[in-house]
């Protein structure tokens, strides 16, 4: 069982406050979004910037490639849902989406659809082949809906994470909520689903500091990881191995081990708050998103092995 020592610094890109990270399933490009209202396509083998774009003039929450239409898809406080040409950064798409903040969007792994949050208490379902119809809204949160993330072995169900406190469970067929988690005593800020052996898991992080990590089957809390000292906004699981990450706003990264849940190594790069972080499938790069920039590392094990 590989143990995390260090993440060793390959690349740091100053910018604005990083808000949302993505990375593309086939090229070498990280997508970034900032507070400035700007998006960033950085190739992380080059460590160059291939392209930069101002969306709006308040904060971009949110965005994703839509490889297999090359496409990027951005959310921001202006409310509007913005779609770009991936290559020429040309505008496709533009509409208002919501009343309030966009806060999270994620792209259906097959079908035409996104789904967006909103500080509205709404989650909306847009179908991209019908001019972006409305297909459905999803409403039953009482606070703002913070990060909503596909299952992914039923991609036809979500879950979605509110300053509410709940973690709801969806179908997107049907506008009310499958099963609400009462998940922690204050907000959450961040959902994500991982397999732990057979055993399907959802994560959740909270401004009550903590990440909790839940049998989906049974809706019950296996275990709670305590460390941070302040909200948790960021969860990710490593896609090959065993690892996952819990990123903070004290500006430390916590690293678990996906089995024992055992905290391994809280990290702290002198960037700020924590915003974003992902993996580079394949690899044992990471991307964190921090209040000064964009930074990419590679993990290294304890045993003093590079990588995997």
């Amino acid at each position: 069982m590989a143990l995390i020592h260090e993440v060793q610094v390959e690349y740091t890109h100053r910018s604005a406050r990083v808000k949302s990270l993505d990375l593309h399933p086939t090229n070498p490009w990280i997508l970034a979004s900032t507070h400035s209202g700007t998006v960033s396509i950085l190739n992380y083998q080059s460590k160059v910037v291939l392209n930069s774009l101002d969306i709006a003039q308040t904060p971009v929450r949110s965005a994703k490639f839509i490889a297999r239409k090359q496409w990027i898809i951005t959310g921001s406080d202006d409310m509007f849902i913005r779609v770009y040409d991936e290559n020429t950064l040309e505008k496709v798409k533009e509409f208002e989406a919501h009343k309030d903040y966009i806060r999270s969007i994620i792209v259906h792994p097959t079908l035409p659809y996104v789904l967006s949050a909103s500080d509205d208490h709404q989650i909306k379902l847009w179908d991209w082949e019908n001019d972006w119809l409305c297909l459905q809204t999803f409403e039953s949160h009482t606070h703002y809906v913070m990060q909503v993330a596909f299952n992914p072995k039923d991609p036809m169900s979500f879950s979605s994470a509110s300053l509410d406190g709940t973690i709801k469970i969806w179908n997107l067929e049907n506008r009310d909520p499958i099963a609400t988690l009462e998940a922690h005593s204050k907000g959450l800020n961040c959902v994500g689903y991982f397999l732990s052996g057979d055993r399907m898991c959802l994560l959740s992080g909270s401004d009550d500091y903590t990440t909790k990590v839940w049998d989906y089957e049974s809706k019950t809390c296996i275990t709670t990881l305590e460390g941070h000292t302040s909200n948790v906004v960021a969860v990710s699981v490593h896609p090959e191995f065993s690892i996952i990450v819990t990123g903070s706003e004290d500006g430390t990264i916590g690293i678990w081990d996906a089995v024992t849940f055992r905290l391994d190594s809280t990290l702290d790069h002198g960037l700020g708050r924590v915003w974003a972080v992902e993996f580079v499938k394949g690899s044992s790069q990471i991307v964190i998103g921090y209040d000064e920039g964009l930074f990419l590392g590679k993990m290294i094990v304890k045993s003093g092995v590079q990588g995997y």
